[in-house]
């Protein structure tokens, strides 16, 4: 049914669906509070340190598999119903990992891929659902859409660390953030509801400059995965998360192991970079429909040579927060952003499916990076992250430069129409 036909009053008000997104955003975001956690997860599973941090790297792999499936689920049973079947598997998932010590395989069953299978269909929901509410403000509202999933952490990592943690244990902690999440998503997906097809607020037309970065026509994703620009979106971001969740994964750790601060207060670096992590999601998103994704996702890296060089040599605690905070800023910005990219190059209607599909480079990223970092010491980690950041410049350039060449070929077949 088009929007033209429906009355103004039988219109839902789509800034409370964007906040009902938002909120749910924020529980499923409490995932990158996981290096709080990491600690007491090697205690309570005699784990090293590595084989405990492949807890995070399941998730986020089970997030980037789901969320493929997710952009499906959610164009042929609506968002309401898959955003509630997301937030009772998270939830589960968390709430079964309070009673799964020692056995870590266990733990990556429950929290990692019941719960990360939660995740992604719950993430991929809002942004395919809001994608199609906001054409007027496409990446504002995307960045907007993931803010609360990269905020989420700042609460849950201060509440775990300070509260949880030190007087129910850390099977108390899971237990009873389990139900909050399952509490949280499922109310917040009763106000969820898809856009009627053709949607435009009353009133406004395309710019020239937005025409002008966007596709011609709407592609489907089989004809996106035939697309070199697919997979040089997929590389821009599988690298972007990588750098990201391997400072994410260690964060508190590592500020131990680089200032010699109490676990306690190491915690407060997890609560800064997840602040950052949020903003960038606004802020880039929001940037990017000035200056384009092309430019804003080569100033993200361009900020992160420079951040993950400087953090190898610093020991001073106040002083790392510069760093930590804008590869967090740089971190979210790009899930941020790309929504909005993966809209230009293939165009509003197929977005959800196409960007769920491209969030297998989340997982690809999220094993990569923590793993990276886990397995090396950190200053070392730290310099062979700034050498990538560095080879991915040429990337946001790049598959610009593909897109102007495809559719130019497309207009010349078609006769310059």
């Amino acid at each position: 049914m088009s929007s033209r036909t429906l009355s103004r009053s039988s219109m839902p008000n789509r800034w409370v669906i964007a906040t009902a997104a938002f909120c749910m955003q924020l529980a499923l975001g409490a995932v990158y509070a996981w290096s709080v956690f990491l600690t007491p997860v090697i205690k309570a599973y005699h784990a090293p340190r590595p084989q405990a941090n492949l807890t995070f790297s399941i998730v986020l792999l089970a997030l980037g598999i789901t969320a493929g499936f997710g952009g499906y689920f959610n164009a042929r049973f609506g968002p309401r119903v898959i955003a509630t079947v997301a937030g009772i598997l998270y939830g589960l998932g968390v709430f079964l990992a309070a009673f799964v010590a020692p056995n870590i395989y266990l733990l990556y069953l429950t929290y990692g891929i019941i719960g990360g299978i939660g995740l992604g269909l719950g993430y991929i929901v809002a942004l395919a659902m809001l994608i199609k509410w906001f054409p007027d403000r496409r990446g504002f509202i995307t960045g907007l859409a993931v803010a609360g999933f990269g905020a989420g952490a700042a609460i849950t990592g201060p509440v775990a660390a300070n509260l949880f943690l030190p007087s129910v244990g850390l099977s108390g902690t899971f237990m009873y953030l389990g139900i909050a999440y399952l509490v949280i998503v499922v109310i917040a997906a009763q106000f969820f509801q898809t856009a009627p097809e053709g949607y435009a607020p009353p009133g406004w037309q395309p710019t020239v400059k937005q025409q002008a970065v966007s596709t011609r026509r709407d592609y489907t994703l089989q004809e996106a995965l035939r697309s070199p620009r697919w997979y040089m979106l997929w590389l821009i971001l599988a690298l972007n998360v990588t750098a990201g969740a391997a400072l994410i994964s260690v964060a508190s750790p590592l500020a131990t192991a680089f200032t010699h601060v109490a676990a306690g207060v190491a915690s407060i670096l997890v609560l800064t970079i997840s602040i950052f992590n949020g903003a960038g999601r606004l802020f880039w998103g929001w940037l990017s429909d000035a200056i384009g994704r092309p430019y804003t996702f080569l100033s993200i890296f361009v900020i992160q040579i420079i951040a993950f060089a400087l953090m190898p040599l610093i020991g001073n605690f106040a002083l790392l927060f510069i760093p930590a905070s804008l590869i967090g800023l740089c971190y979210g910005g790009g899930f941020g952003t790309m929504p909005a990219f993966a809209a230009d190059f293939f165009g509003p209607k197929n977005a959800g499916t196409i960007y769920g599909a491209m969030l297998t480079a989340w997982s690809a990223g999220g094993i990569v990076g923590p793993l990276l970092i886990a397995s090396l010491d950190y200053r070392t980690a730290l310099y062979i992250l700034a050498v990538l950041m560095l080879l991915s410049c040429a990337l946001p350039l790049i598959a610009r430069n593909i897109v102007q060449r495809e559719e130019a070929i497309e207009v010349v077949a078609g006769g310059g129409k």
